[in-house]
């Protein structure tokens, strides 16, 4: 079922997103080597706590922490940890989902640790760019497969892979609701885009093969070549006027 956001709902997300988009500001001023991916999770719920938000990752479906923190060849779902050390060139993907009031955003960024190789660089900027060459499908009377035809399109034309195991999706107050958006697809199937729906677009990008396989932790996705991988999300609301992203912060990039 899709549910349509009224504007009452679409402020309480939009408290939620500024809640996200603050985090990333904090932790890309901060992150450099010798931190653990445990130090991100306490700036995200300072964070959040300061907005007066929580996680809504903390507990779902049993997950520990209240960020996913996925490095280098971690593709999602990287659980923190006081022993994982971040070192210079390293690349990390942090995904986090916000509530406030019970209404949600979800958001990814891909982080240089210190320099990165030109490897590495590319690799986060083709999986930022693919977001922008989906949201340029986000108009009301297209469809889900036109964004998603889009992404594939772009990643793959750079030699990458798109995930098939995770998708993106709508948001509210459900982390996950209907409709999906799968990474790759076919243009003009699906669903078709409404004013009102809120979307979480999110590439997640393969360096080398598309093939993953989950960590005995049970969440950490890895790419079983162990090439390098990228993730970047915003949740976007589709308005009469076009779109509206509310996971950024002012002035980023």
């Amino acid at each position: 079922m899709v549910y349509i956001k009224s504007k009452r709902e679409i402020a309480l997300m939009k408290v939620a997103g500024q809640a996200v988009a603050d985090a990333f500001k904090t932790i890309k001023e901060v992150i450099k080597p010798g931190m653990t991916t445990m130090d991100i999770d306490q700036i995200v719920i300072n964070t959040f706590i300061k907005h007066g938000c929580i996680s809504a990752e903390k507990g779902y479906y049993g997950y520990p922490a209240n960020a996913c923190v996925s490095v280098n060849e971690e593709l999602v779902h990287g659980i923190p940890s006081n022993k994982k050390i971040l070192k210079e060139g390293d690349i990390v993907s942090v995904d986090l989902v916000a509530s406030y009031q019970g209404y949600m955003a979800d958001a990814c960024r891909t982080f240089a640790v210190g320099k990165l190789s030109d490897r590495a660089e590319k690799l986060v900027k083709v999986t930022k760019d693919a977001f922008f060459e989906g949201l340029k499908q986000v108009k009301v009377g297209n469809y889900i497969g036109d964004i998603s035809h889009a992404i594939q399109s772009y990643v793959e034309n750079h030699g990458y892979n798109v995930t098939r195991d995770y998708t993106g999706h709508s948001i509210g107050t459900h982390m996950h609701e209907d409709p999906t958006i799968p990474n790759y697809g076919k243009a003009g199937t699906g669903m078709k885009i409404e004013e009102g729906m809120s979307l979480c677009i999110e590439p997640m990008v393969l360096e080398g093969k598309k093939d993953i396989r989950v960590l005995p932790d049970g969440w950490t996705a890895v790419s079983k070549d162990h090439k390098l991988t990228a993730h970047y999300e915003n949740t976007v609301i589709v308005t009469s006027e076009g779109i509206e992203i509310i996971t950024m912060y002012e002035g980023e990039e």
